[in-house]
């Protein structure tokens, strides 16, 4: 209990209903956010901000879930758009001050105008995670959070084909009944889902219009074995000593705080390792915990391969001439082994794989002040 993460989860409730109902097709849950959080640690402190005369279905949820409600009423004719934004940052501030016990913040809203909340909370020591649905997130809050997770990706939320989304919104002509807002799902004023600019939703299809199924955004994943390897072997370089799957895991959420082994297809990030390893992208050996293994770069194979393909090219390409420059021969070793890539072995640049290489005496390497560039020879084996 004494190493025991205390958390404390306020919500900006409109933002995540109106997210999911907009984006996802259905009603949000609450159970998804507590179970990924209990895998965290304790929460001891659950608030969420609404009016709540527009959410009586949901505030029966959340009461159910021994969730604090504060209401936030808004009177006939007055537009209070960032009242529960407001009351919400406050007491998250006074709440950091008073209570020293509490060592992360769960701020649950995708809206850019809790950044600096969240940027004031680090500020002061404590460890802030995000949740907010995917289509309706801020691009400027996950990376100010120590992690940031979307709802979309928690167990247990399975989020309609965007057709249907679509099809759904369509009917409704975009808008909400005031029937609508008592059961949770309607909006009020002219407050979007993300009530920021450069999270808002595109306008809605034409009836008939077809619809991606996927952003281009969600299909652009990063290359997991050039991630991890050169994340690993900048590790190496910085900390030395061993480098075990949960420091591994806590540096790319450092990185990206969006990060998650889901959005690759697997359950657990010791799924993902093995897999890795099953490529010779890493190795992996007992580390000092059970379940905790120690992470390292392969030292031969695809490295000498790498290195091998390197002299074969500057012994072909400095035929006729007494050096190879550095410029466009990554290209060449392209051409003749289209997968080639240096960062799969965990460098950061094809300069210091080259470096690497001259280092190992596979070639030699020289900066020319004549050519401003480097310049490679082949070294006899």
């Amino acid at each position: 209990m004494a190493n025991e993460e205390r958390i404390a989860m306020f919500l900006d409730y409109e933002n995540l209903a109106l997210g999911a109902r907009d984006h996802l097709g259905g009603e949000f849950e609450l159970k998804p956010i507590t179970d990924a959080l209990a895998e965290r640690g304790r929460v001891v402190v659950r608030r969420a901000y609404a009016d709540w005369s527009y959410f009586d279905e949901d505030r029966r949820m959340l009461t159910r879930a021994q969730v604090e409600l504060i209401e936030m009423t808004q009177r006939m004719g007055a537009s209070r758009k960032n009242a529960a934004d407001i009351k919400m940052a406050v007491d998250a501030i006074e709440m950091a001050f008073s209570k020293d016990y509490i060592s992360t913040f769960v701020i649950c809203t995708g809206d850019s105008d809790f950044t600096p909340l969240v940027l004031k909370l680090r500020e002061l020591d404590k460890k802030v995670i995000g949740f907010g649905v995917r289509d309706s997130t801020s691009k400027m809050l996950p990376p100010a959070c120590d992690e940031f997770l979307y709802y979309d990706n928690l167990e247990g939320v399975e989020p309609l084909p965007a057709k249907e989304v679509a099809a759904a919104r369509a009917r409704s002509g975009g808008s909400s009944s005031a029937g609508d807002k008592k059961s949770g799902r309607g909006k009020k004023n002219d407050k979007t889902s993300g009530s920021d600019p450069v999270a808002a939703p595109a306008a809605e299809p034409a009836a008939g219009e077809d619809v991606e199924e996927v952003t281009a955004e969600e299909t652009t994943q990063p290359d997991l074995a050039v991630l991890v390897a050169q994340t690993l072997s900048g590790l190496q370089s910085s900390q030395g000593g061993e480098i075990t799957a949960s420091v591994l895991k806590r540096t790319l959420v450092r990185k990206d705080p969006t990060f998650s082994e889901a959005d690759y297809g697997f359950r657990a990030f010791g799924e993902l390792l093995r897999h890795l390893a099953d490529r010779n992208v890493i190795e992996l050996s007992q580390g000092p915990a059970k379940g905790d293994p120690e992470i390292l770069l392969p030292e031969t194979g695809d490295k000498d391969e790498a290195f091998a393909l390197l002299r074969s090219v500057v012994e072909e390409l400095s035929k006729g001439q007494e050096s190879v420059p550095l410029s466009g021969l990554k290209d060449q070793l392209r051409r003749k082994e289209p997968g080639f890539s240096e960062k799969k072995l965990g460098y950061r640049s094809f300069l210091q794989f080259s470096r690497a290489a001259a280092t190992e005496g596979v070639i030699a390497l020289d900066w020319s002040d004549v050519d401003k560039d480097y310049l490679l020879e082949s070294v006899a084996s």
